[in-house]
């Protein structure tokens, strides 16, 4: 129980400081913009949705069904909302948990002879705790997937080896013919005696049940979980059934003895058979797609440079286990460049990582020396005959004289002399005198007599231990009491192809195999398999203790394993700093990943309002990769929002000719077209975005956003121009096509201002009560159904959402703005132009918002203010001819006749054909000459 509570305690110790990071890449769309994860939405819908929160049967879902992920983070998102500690704190605990499970996976498979030797599950377990290639996935909020799947994986396994130790002790009428040997390396710690009747038999399979549960837990955290089916049967063929390649043959044929180990995994590949063809069936029995740059070498037309590069990715995974100083949180595009000839040099890196493994699974899988039956040099098999333990030693072997077993008959050899045995009796040579007829030696030889084997009893009648492994049976007598039997010790050689087996099978999904996958190399897809790579260099480290002669050797062996856990400690440390932050993250990425991680980098800098440095990280980005969309986008957005809106339209332009479906490019395309004033062009550009379908889009749910905009927009631009209808016609195409994250306040309450425009009142009503209902601190909507109920005579109503909205935001002047207008219609004129004044006070940039302040404070007949707020209009649109010519009349009015007659005269510069300004201007030169300040001569038509 040591070594798994000082590794679980490693494990958390390594991570906690990660429990201050923040959100980092993929944790902003499974998290931040995922509506699964949000109270009103029916939690029903993870079983629908993928990872991302789209529909698993559309055909841009990514296929990742992770259920019980989602569900996790949505019980995060209900106890603390988007704070990152609590998401954090879960991975830790998960991973503390998976590491203490795994060390105890570790104890009997590493357990020295005889018990003796350092804890070498402990080395396992520090190992696993500390590699630092799991850092993406306790760090990174998603990784959770890989970390709750790993959870249940090894549950599963524990599951099973149970299953497999109550499965020697059933009686031959049980469910099993006969009973098998029992499980060297029983991590589930087999239960003797009890084994018979009925009651052995439930509890042998309720534990196949539960192990058959928790593989589909595991797959419902993560895909890759359902190869614990795999998993379990190589830990029964290899640990429990100790299958050899002479064996395996003899398996296949099914032997009597083999009908059991075959009938669980048999039930294991019925249930992983299942379990594969409903996940198919749930996602729409369609594969996902993935686009070119997250898994190069899948697209490349040529079959040698697909070939080469998926058989060097292995590889490089391993080199990564291995040797885990350069890391990434993405390794699409061109971080792993495509191998398309045999003479690139990592061919040979390919070839040495096949011949150690090749190398390894032989190792693991041949005969032991000496015995082709034999398993560690402890005991023996033939026709179903078993040899007993006698300190340590087969009783059919001694002194390392082998014995063999011929027609049930047994022989041996005990200091070159010979035994036999003959018609189930057994005779034997002991320091050259013959022992039989079921007598004991006097030096604790065992006797075989054909019903049993004895132990020897000393002078005190107790019998000495066998290596832990005694048999206690007498002749044809009742079972005694006996302390709990101890398994023999699995041999090297099987917990060897059983370590292989954990590295292998896990990784399998991600070879790309059996089906192409969307990513090159994933760090998190490493965490299952890291542990066989863990346990394989445990296991060398125990051999190479064994080998090595006491004192100095194992010393600096026990010294380099601690400096290894060490190294992996602080890197891993290291590590959590750059998944503190994204600019940390996407900057250590610079070196693997520069097109992405730049193009990150510049998205962290952009929202600092680093601009200049985010423009420099975008041109970074588009020198490695130049045709990646979203980085044309994002450098567009940038130089938008820096009103270089030419430069701006270039980029959106070539975002388009690169992804044509972009539909976010269009609507900013749209947007800055309409403020230039090319309003026929914009309307194209926004009538061609909200024709692009979804089909095949990795992000839909954006993409029906952005579409959704550019209606809304096209609806304002047609709602502008008088266009009533053909304005309602698209609002309703953007209420059919909204997806459920998209805010509609807006669009409902531009609805409403159509049908206000109409004179369809109730309509109208009823679309801004939506705006209201949908976001109820919304403004806009507060003061366009305030305005609607002052039309209709709800006079106190109106004022109440007036003052509402006020309320909502104090520092908002347009609020003030309507609300003196509402006033204005009620004669309340002092009031009026106190809500002007304060209005234009707000908002003193807001041309709009000023220029009606003016308006205000004139029609209360409060001319010297209203001339400050002309003024102050003039001078934020100096050429609009329109606040020139009322800012020359209030001048006129105030009798400042010369300053007026050079604002109408700018007007007129401006707007020649203006009919009010020449009229106003007539006027004021006829006061001007009545007063002598002008000639009749002086006059213009």
């Amino acid at each position: 129980m040591i070594p798994e509570l000082a590794c679980t305690a490693v494990a958390v110790c390594l991570y906690l400081n990660t429990l201050d990071a923040d959100f980092c890449y993929d944790d902003s769309r499974a998290i931040k913009t995922n509506q699964d994860l949000l109270p009103e939405t029916p939690w029903t819908n993870v079983l629908h949705d993928d990872f991302w929160g789209t529909l698993l049967t559309h055909s841009g879902s990514h296929k990742s069904y992770r259920p019980l992920c989602t569900l996790s983070f949505r019980l995060n998102h209900a106890l603390g909302g988007l704070r990152p500690w609590g998401y954090h704190l879960v991975n830790v605990g998960l991973h503390g948990a998976v590491t203490g499970l795994f060390t105890a996976l570790c104890g009997p498979l590493l357990r020295g002879p005889g018990g003796d030797g350092p804890p070498w599950s402990l080395l396992a377990g520090l190992l696993f705790a500390s590699h630092p290639a799991h850092t993406e996935a306790v760090a990174g909020v998603v990784g959770r997937a890989d970390v709750g799947a790993a959870l249940f994986f090894l549950l599963s396994v524990f599951c099973y080896a149970r299953h497999c130790g109550l499965r020697r002790d059933l009686p031959p009428t049980g469910a099993f013919q006969t009973p098998t040997r029992h499980c060297d390396g029983d991590v589930g710690g087999g239960e003797s005696g009890g084994g018979g009747g009925g009651g052995g038999v439930l509890r042998c399979w309720a534990w196949m049940l539960g192990s058959l549960l928790c593989a589909a837990a595991s797959m419902l955290w993560k895909e890759q979980g359902v190869t614990v089916l795999a998993v379990s049967a190589a830990y029964d063929l290899l640990l429990v059934q100790r299958l050899r390649l002479r064996q395996a043959l003899l398996l296949l044929l099914g032997k009597k003895k083999s009908v059991p180990a075959l009938q669980s995994v048999a039930v294991l590949s019925c249930w992983g058979v299942f379990l594969l063809s409903a996940r198919l069936y749930w996602m729409g029995n369609k594969p996902p797609n993935f686009s070119n740059s997250d898994n190069p070498a899948a697209d490349s037309p040529h079959l040698l440079t697909r070939t080469l590069t998926f058989l060097h990715l292995p590889a490089a995974n391993a080199w990564l286990l291995l040797f885990p100083d350069k890391l990434s949180f993405d390794w699409s595009m061109d971080a792993v460049p495509l191998v398309s000839a045999l003479a690139d040099w990592r061919n040979l890196q390919s070839l040495a990582f096949y011949f150690v493994y090749v190398l390894l699974a032989v190792s693991g899988l041949r005969d032991p020396a000496g015995s082709a039956n034999g398993t560690n040099g402890k005991a023996s098999l033939a026709n179903g005959k078993a040899s007993s333990l006698a300190n340590g030693k087969a009783s059919s072997t001694t002194n390392g004289k082998a014995s063999s077993m011929t027609n049930g008959k047994a022989s041996s050899m005990t200091n070159g002399k010979a035994s036999s045995m003959t018609n189930g009796k057994a005779s034997s040579l002991a320091n050259g005198k013959p022992i039989a007829n079921g007598k004991p030696l006097p030096n604790g030889k065992h006797i075989a007599n054909g019903n049993g084997y004895h132990p020897v009893l000393d002078a005190n009648h107790n019998a000495p231990p066998e290596n832990g492994a005694q048999k206690w049976l007498t002749d044809g007598a009742a079972r005694p009491t006996a302390p709990p039997r101890r398994s023999p010790l699995p041999p090297a050689e099987s917990v060897v192809a059983f370590s292989l087996s954990l590295l292998t099978l896990p990784f399998l999904p991600a070879t790309n195999l059996f089906f192409y996958v969307g990513f090159v190399i994933a760090e998190r897809v490493l965490y299952i398999p890291s542990m066989g790579f863990s346990l394989l260099v445990a296991l060398g480290a125990r051999g190479l203790y064994a080998r090595w002669p006491s004192g100095g050797g194992r010393a600096l062996l026990l010294g380099l394993c601690g400096g290894l856990v060490l190294l992996n400690g602080v890197r891993t440390v290291q590590r959590n700093s750059d998944w503190s932050n994204e600019e940390n993250l996407y900057r250590s990425g610079i070196s693997v990943n520069p097109a992405k991680a730049w193009g990150n980098l510049g998205n962290v800098l952009k929202n600092q309002a680093k601009m200049a440095e985010a423009e420099r990280a975008y041109r970074n980005a588009l020198f490695y990769r130049g045709n990646m969309a979203d980085m044309l986008y994002n450098l567009g957005l940038l130089l938008q929002e820096t009103e270089r809106f030419p430069e701006a339209l270039h980029y959106y332009r070539l975002a388009i000719s690169s992804r044509p479906t972009l539909a976010s490019a269009y609507l900013n395309t749209g947007i800055v077209l309409m403020n230039q004033g090319s309003l026929e062009e914009a309307r194209r550009t926004f009538s061609t975005c909200a024709e692009i379908p979804d089909e095949n889009l990795k992000d839909p749910h954006a993409h029906k956003s952005s579409v959704t905009s550019c209606l809304y927009n096209l609806g304002k631009l047609l709602h502008e121009q008088g266009l009533q209808e053909e304005a309602l016609s698209v609002y309703q195409r953007a209420v059919h096509k909204m997806p459920r994250q998209f805010a509609p306040q807006s669009l409902f309450n531009m609805m409403g201002e159509a049908y206000m425009r109409l004179h369809r009142l109730e309509d109208a009503a009823h679309w801004y009560r939506e705006s209201l209902r949908a976001k109820p601190d919304h403004i806009p909507a507060h003061l366009t159904y305030g305005k609607l109920l002052a039309a209709i005579g709800q006079k106190a109503e109106a004022e109440k959402y007036y003052l509402r909205a006020i309320q909502l935001d104090p520092t908002k002047g347009n609020c003030y703005m309507h609300y003196g207008q509402f006033l204005l219609e009620l004669s309340r004129l002092e009031e009026a132009a106190a809500m002007a004044e304060r209005a234009a006070e707000l908002d003193s940039g807001e041309f709009d918002v000023v220029f009606s302040a003016a308006h205000m404070l004139r029609q209360a007949s409060l001319n010297e203010a209203a001339e400050r707020q002309y003024e102050r209009a003039a001078s934020l649109r100096p050429d609009y001819p329109a606040a020139l010519m009322n800012l020359g009349a209030i001048l006129h009015l105030n009798g400042k006749l010369p300053e007026a007659e050079a604002k109408y005269l700018r007007a007129l510069r401006l707007k020649p054909d203006d009919a009010i300004t020449r009229s106003n201007l007539r006027k004021l030169w006829n006061i001007m000459e009545r007063q002598g300040l002008r000639t009749k001569a002086g006059s213009t038509g």
